[in-house]
Protein backbone atom coordinates (compact mmCIF):
# COMPACT_ATOMS: atom_id res chain seq x y z
CA UNK A 1 0.00 0.00 0.00
CA UNK A 2 1.35 3.57 -0.92
CA UNK A 3 1.97 6.65 1.33
CA UNK A 4 -0.95 7.86 -0.36
CA UNK A 5 -3.65 4.78 0.11
CA UNK A 6 -2.52 4.75 3.64
CA UNK A 7 -3.45 8.55 4.00
CA UNK A 8 -6.81 7.63 2.18
CA UNK A 9 -7.70 4.42 3.96
CA UNK A 10 -7.17 6.54 7.20
CA UNK A 11 -9.44 9.14 6.88
CA UNK A 12 -12.33 6.33 5.44
CA UNK A 13 -11.95 4.82 8.96
CA UNK A 14 -12.00 8.23 10.68
CA UNK A 15 -15.42 8.75 8.57
CA UNK A 16 -16.63 5.79 9.55
CA UNK A 17 -16.11 6.40 13.58
CA UNK A 18 -17.75 9.87 13.08
CA UNK A 19 -20.68 8.42 11.52
CA UNK A 20 -20.76 5.31 14.09
CA UNK A 21 -20.65 8.19 16.43
CA UNK A 22 -24.42 9.58 14.96
CA UNK A 23 -22.57 12.67 13.75
CA UNK A 24 -23.52 13.60 10.07
CA UNK A 25 -20.35 14.01 8.18
CA UNK A 26 -22.29 15.94 5.24
CA UNK A 27 -24.61 18.36 6.97
CA UNK A 28 -27.29 20.15 4.57
CA UNK A 29 -26.44 24.03 6.65
CA UNK A 30 -24.62 25.90 8.83
CA UNK A 31 -25.68 29.13 10.25
CA UNK A 32 -22.45 31.10 10.35
CA UNK A 33 -23.08 34.65 11.83
CA UNK A 34 -19.58 35.97 10.32
CA UNK A 35 -16.75 35.63 8.07
CA UNK A 36 -13.52 35.70 9.68
CA UNK A 37 -12.66 38.98 8.78
CA UNK A 38 -15.47 39.92 10.03
CA UNK A 39 -14.75 38.45 13.28
CA UNK A 40 -11.29 39.87 13.24
CA UNK A 41 -12.60 43.59 12.58
CA UNK A 42 -15.65 43.40 15.20
CA UNK A 43 -12.57 42.59 17.73
CA UNK A 44 -10.63 45.31 17.10
CA UNK A 45 -13.33 47.40 16.74
CA UNK A 46 -14.80 46.55 20.26
CA UNK A 47 -11.62 46.25 22.44
CA UNK A 48 -10.48 49.80 20.76
CA UNK A 49 -13.04 51.24 22.97
CA UNK A 50 -13.22 49.07 25.84
CA UNK A 51 -10.34 46.54 26.63
CA UNK A 52 -12.51 44.54 28.20
CA UNK A 53 -15.02 44.64 26.03
CA UNK A 54 -17.31 41.61 26.47
CA UNK A 55 -17.38 40.18 23.60
CA UNK A 56 -20.63 38.38 21.79
CA UNK A 57 -20.89 34.53 20.80
CA UNK A 58 -20.87 34.21 17.00
CA UNK A 59 -20.65 30.98 14.91
CA UNK A 60 -17.56 30.85 12.16
CA UNK A 61 -16.79 28.41 9.69
CA UNK A 62 -13.90 27.15 7.22
CA UNK A 63 -11.64 24.68 5.67
CA UNK A 64 -9.43 23.26 8.77
CA UNK A 65 -5.77 24.20 7.54
CA UNK A 66 -3.55 23.92 10.24
CA UNK A 67 -4.44 21.28 14.19
CA UNK A 68 -2.26 21.53 16.94
CA UNK A 69 -3.14 19.30 19.86
CA UNK A 70 -1.42 20.20 23.19
CA UNK A 71 -1.83 18.35 26.27
CA UNK A 72 -5.71 18.98 27.36
CA UNK A 73 -6.16 21.39 24.28
CA UNK A 74 -6.20 21.74 20.32
CA UNK A 75 -5.54 25.07 18.22
CA UNK A 76 -6.98 24.39 14.73
CA UNK A 77 -6.77 27.06 11.87
CA UNK A 78 -9.55 27.46 9.84
CA UNK A 79 -9.95 29.39 6.37
CA UNK A 80 -12.59 31.28 4.61
CA UNK A 81 -12.94 33.05 1.47
CA UNK A 82 -12.36 36.32 3.85
CA UNK A 83 -8.89 34.64 5.57
CA UNK A 84 -7.80 32.80 8.51
CA UNK A 85 -8.59 32.30 11.91
CA UNK A 86 -7.78 30.16 15.23
CA UNK A 87 -10.09 28.22 16.96
CA UNK A 88 -9.13 27.09 20.39
CA UNK A 89 -10.49 24.14 21.98
CA UNK A 90 -10.52 22.92 25.51
CA UNK A 91 -11.53 19.68 26.60
CA UNK A 92 -12.32 20.70 30.27
CA UNK A 93 -15.12 22.86 28.91
CA UNK A 94 -16.42 20.73 25.68
CA UNK A 95 -16.28 17.30 27.81
CA UNK A 96 -13.75 14.28 27.26
CA UNK A 97 -16.35 12.49 24.76
CA UNK A 98 -17.03 15.86 22.56
CA UNK A 99 -12.94 16.71 22.90
CA UNK A 100 -12.39 13.15 21.58
CA UNK A 101 -14.05 13.65 18.31
CA UNK A 102 -11.12 16.37 16.92
CA UNK A 103 -8.96 13.31 17.06
CA UNK A 104 -10.74 12.20 14.26
CA UNK A 105 -10.46 15.94 11.83
CA UNK A 106 -8.03 16.11 9.21
CA UNK A 107 -6.18 18.92 7.14
CA UNK A 108 -9.00 19.96 4.75
CA UNK A 109 -11.97 19.82 6.75
CA UNK A 110 -14.54 22.21 6.78
CA UNK A 111 -15.47 23.01 10.28
CA UNK A 112 -18.35 25.35 11.79
CA UNK A 113 -17.78 26.49 15.17
CA UNK A 114 -19.55 28.55 17.60
CA UNK A 115 -17.86 30.56 20.76
CA UNK A 116 -16.32 34.42 21.83
CA UNK A 117 -13.20 35.50 20.51
CA UNK A 118 -9.98 36.29 22.49
CA UNK A 119 -6.22 37.22 22.35
CA UNK A 120 -3.92 34.39 23.41
CA UNK A 121 -0.52 35.61 24.60
CA UNK A 122 0.83 35.37 21.51
CA UNK A 123 -1.53 38.21 20.49
CA UNK A 124 -3.42 36.25 17.91
CA UNK A 125 -6.93 36.53 18.11
CA UNK A 126 -8.77 33.00 18.17
CA UNK A 127 -12.69 32.16 19.08
CA UNK A 128 -12.50 29.78 22.12
CA UNK A 129 -15.07 27.08 20.71
CA UNK A 130 -18.02 25.83 23.06
CA UNK A 131 -19.63 24.15 20.63
CA UNK A 132 -18.20 22.74 17.25
CA UNK A 133 -19.50 20.74 14.05
CA UNK A 134 -18.22 18.83 11.16
CA UNK A 135 -19.74 20.34 8.10
CA UNK A 136 -18.01 18.28 5.13
CA UNK A 137 -15.03 15.32 5.73
CA UNK A 138 -12.37 15.36 3.17
CA UNK A 139 -11.55 12.17 1.89
CA UNK A 140 -7.92 13.39 0.43
CA UNK A 141 -5.59 15.31 1.12
CA UNK A 142 -4.15 18.71 0.55
CA UNK A 143 -1.15 19.92 -1.26
CA UNK A 144 1.86 18.35 0.83
CA UNK A 145 2.41 20.58 3.95
CA UNK A 146 0.25 23.43 3.14
CA UNK A 147 3.20 25.04 1.75
CA UNK A 148 1.56 25.52 -1.62
CA UNK A 149 1.32 23.88 -5.45
CA UNK A 150 4.01 24.36 -7.76
CA UNK A 151 3.68 21.77 -10.10
CA UNK A 152 1.85 24.04 -12.91
CA UNK A 153 0.04 21.30 -15.02
CA UNK A 154 -1.35 20.09 -11.80
CA UNK A 155 -2.07 23.90 -11.10
CA UNK A 156 -4.19 24.12 -14.23
CA UNK A 157 -6.03 20.97 -13.91
CA UNK A 158 -6.82 21.13 -10.14
CA UNK A 159 -7.45 24.72 -10.10
CA UNK A 160 -9.82 24.45 -6.91
CA UNK A 161 -6.16 22.57 -5.42
CA UNK A 162 -4.16 25.94 -6.80
CA UNK A 163 -6.85 28.15 -4.85
CA UNK A 164 -6.59 26.44 -1.38
CA UNK A 165 -2.84 26.32 -1.74
CA UNK A 166 -1.87 29.60 -3.15
CA UNK A 167 -3.32 32.73 -1.27
CA UNK A 168 -1.90 35.06 -4.52
CA UNK A 169 -3.41 33.17 -7.08
CA UNK A 170 -7.13 33.65 -5.35
CA UNK A 171 -6.31 37.31 -4.74
CA UNK A 172 -5.42 37.39 -8.89
CA UNK A 173 -9.15 36.13 -9.52
CA UNK A 174 -10.51 38.58 -7.39
CA UNK A 175 -8.70 41.66 -8.99
CA UNK A 176 -10.07 40.26 -12.60
CA UNK A 177 -13.77 40.46 -11.09
CA UNK A 178 -12.92 43.84 -9.86
CA UNK A 179 -11.61 44.31 -13.22
CA UNK A 180 -14.38 43.27 -14.62
CA UNK A 181 -16.68 45.70 -12.93
CA UNK A 182 -14.70 48.38 -13.25
CA UNK A 183 -15.14 47.70 -17.27
CA UNK A 184 -18.47 48.00 -16.85
CA UNK A 185 -18.72 50.61 -14.67
CA UNK A 186 -16.94 52.69 -17.15
CA UNK A 187 -18.80 51.52 -20.06
CA UNK A 188 -22.10 52.46 -18.38
CA UNK A 189 -21.20 55.79 -16.86
CA UNK A 190 -20.24 56.73 -20.84
CA UNK A 191 -24.29 55.84 -21.89
CA UNK A 192 -23.41 52.55 -23.23
CA UNK A 193 -25.94 49.17 -22.85
CA UNK A 194 -24.89 46.15 -21.86
CA UNK A 195 -26.23 43.45 -24.21
CA UNK A 196 -26.24 39.75 -24.57
CA UNK A 197 -26.06 38.27 -28.37
CA UNK A 198 -26.18 34.55 -29.55
CA UNK A 199 -22.93 32.59 -28.90
CA UNK A 200 -24.59 29.79 -31.34
CA UNK A 201 -24.76 31.20 -34.75
CA UNK A 202 -25.79 29.73 -37.92
CA UNK A 203 -22.26 31.68 -39.64
CA UNK A 204 -19.34 32.65 -38.29
CA UNK A 205 -17.72 36.48 -38.92
CA UNK A 206 -16.50 39.10 -37.42
CA UNK A 207 -12.68 37.92 -37.76
CA UNK A 208 -10.44 35.52 -39.23
CA UNK A 209 -10.27 32.46 -37.44
CA UNK A 210 -11.22 29.15 -37.38
CA UNK A 211 -14.54 28.58 -35.64
CA UNK A 212 -15.39 25.27 -33.90
CA UNK A 213 -18.95 23.58 -35.07
CA UNK A 214 -21.47 21.78 -33.41
CA UNK A 215 -24.73 20.22 -34.65
CA UNK A 216 -28.81 21.27 -33.55
CA UNK A 217 -30.62 18.10 -33.35
CA UNK A 218 -33.93 19.21 -33.52
CA UNK A 219 -33.46 22.03 -35.73
CA UNK A 220 -31.01 19.47 -37.81
CA UNK A 221 -28.62 22.27 -38.46
CA UNK A 222 -24.85 22.88 -38.03
CA UNK A 223 -24.24 25.72 -35.62
CA UNK A 224 -20.93 27.72 -34.62
CA UNK A 225 -19.73 29.35 -31.13
CA UNK A 226 -18.74 32.75 -32.41
CA UNK A 227 -15.88 34.06 -32.93
CA UNK A 228 -16.44 37.42 -32.43
CA UNK A 229 -19.17 39.36 -31.13
CA UNK A 230 -19.32 41.95 -33.89
CA UNK A 231 -22.51 41.43 -36.53
CA UNK A 232 -24.96 41.27 -34.48
CA UNK A 233 -23.37 43.97 -32.26
CA UNK A 234 -23.78 45.94 -35.45
CA UNK A 235 -27.06 44.48 -36.03
CA UNK A 236 -28.30 46.25 -32.54
CA UNK A 237 -27.29 49.64 -33.82
CA UNK A 238 -29.07 49.66 -36.95
CA UNK A 239 -31.76 48.69 -34.91
CA UNK A 240 -31.67 51.98 -32.94
CA UNK A 241 -29.44 51.39 -29.93
CA UNK A 242 -27.02 54.39 -30.46
CA UNK A 243 -24.08 52.61 -28.12
CA UNK A 244 -23.94 48.84 -27.07
CA UNK A 245 -21.45 46.43 -25.34
CA UNK A 246 -20.94 42.97 -24.49
CA UNK A 247 -18.60 41.13 -22.37
CA UNK A 248 -18.19 37.94 -23.51
CA UNK A 249 -16.56 34.67 -24.34
CA UNK A 250 -15.16 33.89 -28.07
CA UNK A 251 -14.08 30.24 -29.22
CA UNK A 252 -11.52 30.42 -31.82
CA UNK A 253 -10.11 26.62 -33.03
CA UNK A 254 -7.11 27.21 -33.14
CA UNK A 255 -3.19 27.15 -31.64
CA UNK A 256 -3.18 27.63 -27.63
CA UNK A 257 0.13 29.31 -26.45
CA UNK A 258 1.11 31.66 -23.52
CA UNK A 259 -1.14 34.58 -25.29
CA UNK A 260 -3.95 32.26 -26.73
CA UNK A 261 -6.70 30.11 -25.28
CA UNK A 262 -9.57 28.24 -27.42
CA UNK A 263 -11.60 30.12 -25.63
CA UNK A 264 -11.75 33.55 -24.44
CA UNK A 265 -13.32 36.81 -22.90
CA UNK A 266 -14.02 39.98 -25.03
CA UNK A 267 -15.38 43.19 -24.66
CA UNK A 268 -16.56 44.76 -28.11
CA UNK A 269 -18.67 47.65 -28.50
CA UNK A 270 -20.19 49.88 -30.83
CA UNK A 271 -20.85 53.65 -30.84
CA UNK A 272 -23.10 55.56 -33.72
CA UNK A 273 -21.59 58.42 -35.08
CA UNK A 274 -18.44 57.58 -33.95
CA UNK A 275 -15.01 57.17 -35.76
CA UNK A 276 -11.75 55.43 -34.36
CA UNK A 277 -10.46 58.77 -33.63
CA UNK A 278 -13.26 58.73 -30.93
CA UNK A 279 -12.34 54.94 -30.00
CA UNK A 280 -8.83 55.32 -29.86
CA UNK A 281 -9.87 58.30 -26.75
CA UNK A 282 -11.75 55.91 -25.29
CA UNK A 283 -9.46 53.07 -24.74
CA UNK A 284 -6.90 54.74 -23.56
CA UNK A 285 -9.33 56.15 -21.06
CA UNK A 286 -10.78 53.03 -20.12
CA UNK A 287 -7.43 50.84 -19.60
CA UNK A 288 -6.05 54.20 -17.18
CA UNK A 289 -9.48 54.46 -15.74
CA UNK A 290 -9.67 50.58 -14.54
CA UNK A 291 -5.62 50.51 -13.48
CA UNK A 292 -6.40 53.89 -11.28
CA UNK A 293 -9.24 52.45 -9.70
CA UNK A 294 -8.59 48.42 -9.49
CA UNK A 295 -4.39 48.78 -8.54
CA UNK A 296 -4.21 52.70 -7.32
CA UNK A 297 -1.86 53.86 -10.27
CA UNK A 298 -1.52 54.10 -13.49
CA UNK A 299 2.17 52.63 -13.41
CA UNK A 300 2.47 49.23 -13.67
CA UNK A 301 4.97 46.25 -14.25
CA UNK A 302 4.91 44.01 -16.90
CA UNK A 303 7.51 41.11 -18.08
CA UNK A 304 10.35 43.38 -16.12
CA UNK A 305 9.18 46.78 -17.72
CA UNK A 306 7.59 50.02 -15.99
CA UNK A 307 4.70 50.77 -18.31
CA UNK A 308 2.67 54.17 -17.76
CA UNK A 309 -1.00 53.69 -18.84
CA UNK A 310 -1.54 57.45 -18.65
CA UNK A 311 -3.32 59.18 -21.73
CA UNK A 312 -2.53 60.06 -23.96
CA UNK A 313 -0.53 56.77 -25.97
CA UNK A 314 1.43 57.04 -28.81
CA UNK A 315 0.27 56.97 -32.44
CA UNK A 316 2.27 55.17 -35.04
CA UNK A 317 1.26 54.72 -38.86
CA UNK A 318 1.95 50.84 -39.49
CA UNK A 319 3.08 51.92 -42.91
CA UNK A 320 5.85 54.10 -41.99
CA UNK A 321 6.85 51.57 -38.78
CA UNK A 322 7.36 48.92 -41.27
CA UNK A 323 9.57 50.79 -43.37
CA UNK A 324 11.68 51.88 -40.31
CA UNK A 325 12.04 48.25 -39.15
CA UNK A 326 12.65 46.37 -42.06
CA UNK A 327 12.59 48.59 -44.92
CA UNK A 328 9.47 47.05 -46.53
CA UNK A 329 6.72 49.52 -48.02
CA UNK A 330 3.68 47.36 -48.99
CA UNK A 331 2.69 49.96 -51.07
CA UNK A 332 5.11 48.99 -53.64
CA UNK A 333 4.09 45.83 -53.78
CA UNK A 334 0.91 45.15 -55.92
CA UNK A 335 0.47 41.28 -54.75
CA UNK A 336 0.89 38.74 -52.24
CA UNK A 337 3.62 36.82 -54.99
CA UNK A 338 5.53 40.36 -55.13
CA UNK A 339 5.21 41.22 -50.93
CA UNK A 340 6.34 37.46 -50.96
CA UNK A 341 9.51 38.00 -52.43
CA UNK A 342 10.64 41.04 -51.20
CA UNK A 343 9.99 39.02 -47.31
CA UNK A 344 12.23 36.41 -48.81
CA UNK A 345 14.73 38.42 -49.07
CA UNK A 346 14.55 39.48 -45.40
CA UNK A 347 15.19 35.92 -45.04
CA UNK A 348 11.95 35.48 -44.18
CA UNK A 349 9.82 31.81 -44.81
CA UNK A 350 7.03 32.85 -46.06
CA UNK A 351 3.78 30.20 -46.25
CA UNK A 352 2.48 30.77 -49.96
CA UNK A 353 -1.01 30.43 -49.55
CA UNK A 354 -0.98 33.27 -47.39
CA UNK A 355 -2.71 36.20 -49.00
CA UNK A 356 -1.46 39.73 -49.04
CA UNK A 357 -2.68 40.87 -45.80
CA UNK A 358 -1.85 37.83 -43.71
CA UNK A 359 1.93 38.44 -45.12
CA UNK A 360 1.58 41.84 -43.88
CA UNK A 361 0.32 40.46 -40.74
CA UNK A 362 3.49 38.51 -40.14
CA UNK A 363 5.89 41.48 -41.25
CA UNK A 364 4.34 43.40 -38.45
CA UNK A 365 4.57 40.46 -36.03
CA UNK A 366 8.33 40.20 -36.80
CA UNK A 367 9.71 43.78 -36.96
CA UNK A 368 7.03 45.65 -35.26
CA UNK A 369 5.45 44.18 -32.06
CA UNK A 370 8.57 43.25 -29.68
CA UNK A 371 9.47 47.44 -29.41
CA UNK A 372 5.82 48.16 -29.08
CA UNK A 373 5.80 47.98 -25.24
CA UNK A 374 4.17 51.36 -23.84
CA UNK A 375 0.57 51.67 -24.50
CA UNK A 376 1.14 52.71 -28.27
CA UNK A 377 -1.82 52.65 -31.00
CA UNK A 378 -0.76 51.33 -34.38
CA UNK A 379 -2.81 53.23 -36.85
CA UNK A 380 -4.06 52.88 -40.73
CA UNK A 381 -4.28 49.44 -42.00
CA UNK A 382 -4.01 48.21 -45.66
CA UNK A 383 -7.42 47.49 -47.22
CA UNK A 384 -6.26 43.65 -47.18
CA UNK A 385 -6.72 42.93 -43.46
CA UNK A 386 -9.49 44.67 -42.46
CA UNK A 387 -13.33 43.19 -44.66
CA UNK A 388 -15.23 45.15 -42.05
CA UNK A 389 -13.35 48.35 -41.59
CA UNK A 390 -14.45 51.53 -43.52
CA UNK A 391 -11.65 53.05 -46.08
CA UNK A 392 -9.94 55.88 -44.74
CA UNK A 393 -10.88 59.57 -46.03
CA UNK A 394 -7.30 60.08 -47.21
CA UNK A 395 -5.57 57.09 -48.23
CA UNK A 396 -8.21 55.01 -50.10
CA UNK A 397 -5.95 51.88 -50.14
CA UNK A 398 -6.03 52.22 -46.57
CA UNK A 399 -8.58 51.66 -43.79
CA UNK A 400 -9.18 53.65 -41.02
CA UNK A 401 -8.23 50.53 -37.78
CA UNK A 402 -5.94 50.90 -35.17
CA UNK A 403 -4.96 48.06 -33.13
CA UNK A 404 -3.22 48.84 -29.08
CA UNK A 405 -0.07 47.46 -28.16
CA UNK A 406 0.97 47.47 -24.66
CA UNK A 407 4.07 45.13 -23.55
CA UNK A 408 4.65 43.92 -27.03
CA UNK A 409 1.20 42.53 -26.87
CA UNK A 410 -2.41 43.63 -28.76
CA UNK A 411 -4.63 44.31 -26.65
CA UNK A 412 -7.53 46.30 -28.42
CA UNK A 413 -8.39 46.19 -32.30
CA UNK A 414 -11.10 48.99 -33.83
CA UNK A 415 -12.54 50.47 -36.91
CA UNK A 416 -14.29 53.17 -38.15
CA UNK A 417 -16.63 50.60 -39.47
CA UNK A 418 -17.98 49.96 -43.12
CA UNK A 419 -21.50 50.73 -43.52
CA UNK A 420 -21.91 50.50 -46.79
CA UNK A 421 -23.70 47.53 -47.63
CA UNK A 422 -22.69 47.01 -51.02
CA UNK A 423 -18.78 47.53 -50.52
CA UNK A 424 -19.14 45.04 -47.94
CA UNK A 425 -20.42 42.34 -49.92
CA UNK A 426 -17.81 43.34 -52.23
CA UNK A 427 -15.18 42.67 -49.36
CA UNK A 428 -16.62 40.00 -48.49
CA UNK A 429 -16.40 38.42 -52.13
CA UNK A 430 -13.04 39.51 -52.45
CA UNK A 431 -11.94 37.92 -49.59
CA UNK A 432 -13.57 34.55 -50.61
CA UNK A 433 -11.60 35.05 -53.62
CA UNK A 434 -8.24 35.70 -52.33
CA UNK A 435 -8.56 33.26 -49.69
CA UNK A 436 -9.68 30.28 -52.47
CA UNK A 437 -6.59 28.28 -52.22
CA UNK A 438 -6.23 28.30 -48.69
CA UNK A 439 -10.23 27.34 -48.18
CA UNK A 440 -9.64 24.16 -50.28
CA UNK A 441 -6.90 23.22 -48.47
CA UNK A 442 -8.51 23.35 -45.14
CA UNK A 443 -11.73 21.28 -46.73
CA UNK A 444 -9.21 18.56 -48.51
CA UNK A 445 -7.95 18.33 -44.83
CA UNK A 446 -11.73 18.33 -43.53
CA UNK A 447 -11.33 21.39 -41.49
CA UNK A 448 -13.40 24.45 -41.66
CA UNK A 449 -11.41 27.67 -43.30
CA UNK A 450 -9.98 30.57 -41.84
CA UNK A 451 -12.14 33.20 -43.16
CA UNK A 452 -15.33 34.98 -43.24
CA UNK A 453 -17.97 33.14 -44.52
CA UNK A 454 -20.65 35.79 -46.16
CA UNK A 455 -23.72 36.09 -44.04
CA UNK A 456 -26.25 37.38 -46.09
CA UNK A 457 -28.88 38.07 -43.10
CA UNK A 458 -26.01 40.77 -41.68
CA UNK A 459 -26.04 42.57 -44.95
CA UNK A 460 -29.85 42.90 -45.50
CA UNK A 461 -29.40 44.34 -42.02
CA UNK A 462 -26.93 46.98 -43.13
CA UNK A 463 -29.12 47.30 -46.44
CA UNK A 464 -31.66 48.65 -44.34
CA UNK A 465 -29.28 52.00 -43.37
CA UNK A 466 -26.28 51.79 -40.71
CA UNK A 467 -24.86 55.26 -39.45
CA UNK A 468 -21.12 56.13 -39.13
CA UNK A 469 -19.90 53.68 -36.03
CA UNK A 470 -16.83 53.27 -34.07
CA UNK A 471 -16.44 49.78 -32.77
CA UNK A 472 -13.68 48.06 -30.57
CA UNK A 473 -12.69 45.13 -29.20
CA UNK A 474 -10.78 44.59 -26.06
CA UNK A 475 -9.00 40.78 -25.04
CA UNK A 476 -9.72 40.88 -21.16
CA UNK A 477 -7.58 38.31 -20.28
CA UNK A 478 -4.91 39.85 -22.40
CA UNK A 479 -5.44 43.56 -20.48
CA UNK A 480 -5.48 41.33 -17.18
CA UNK A 481 -2.26 39.79 -17.70
CA UNK A 482 -0.81 43.29 -18.56
CA UNK A 483 -2.59 44.28 -14.88
CA UNK A 484 -1.40 41.41 -13.03
CA UNK A 485 1.91 41.19 -14.57
CA UNK A 486 1.43 37.51 -15.75
CA UNK A 487 3.01 36.49 -18.84
CA UNK A 488 0.76 33.21 -19.54
CA UNK A 489 -2.61 33.61 -20.42
CA UNK A 490 -3.51 31.06 -18.56
CA UNK A 491 -2.77 32.46 -15.67
CA UNK A 492 -5.65 34.27 -15.58
CA UNK A 493 -7.80 32.06 -17.00
CA UNK A 494 -9.26 30.39 -14.44
CA UNK A 495 -9.74 26.57 -16.19
CA UNK A 496 -7.70 27.17 -19.19
CA UNK A 497 -8.21 24.43 -22.19
CA UNK A 498 -5.62 21.57 -21.53
CA UNK A 499 -5.47 18.35 -23.11
CA UNK A 500 -7.23 15.72 -22.19
CA UNK A 501 -4.96 12.66 -20.15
Amino acid sequence: MTGQDRIEQSRLEKLSRLINRGIDPYPHKFQRTHSNEEAIALYHRLTSVDAAADMPAMRLAGRVTAIRFMGKAAFFDIRDGSGKLQVFFRRDSLGEDKYEVLHDFDLGDFLGAGGKLFKTRSGEITLEASEFTLLAKSLLPLPEKWHGLIDVEKRYRQRYLDLISNDDVKELFIKRSKIINSIRNFMNSRGFIEVETPVLQPMYGGALARPFITHHHALNQDLYPRIALELYLKRLIIGGFDQVYEIGRVFRNEGISTRHNPEFTMLESYEAYADYNDVMEMTENLVSSVAREVLGTTKVNFAGETINLEPPWKRLQLRQSLIDKCGLDFMDYVDADSLRKGMEKLGMQVDPLKDKGRLIDELLSTFVEPDLKQPTFLIDYPVEMSPLAKRHRKEPYLVERFEAFIGSMEVANSFSELNDPREQRERFALQRQMHAAEVERARSAGELPETEMIDDDFLTAMEHGMPPTGGLGIGIDRLIMLLTDKQSIREVILFPQLKTK
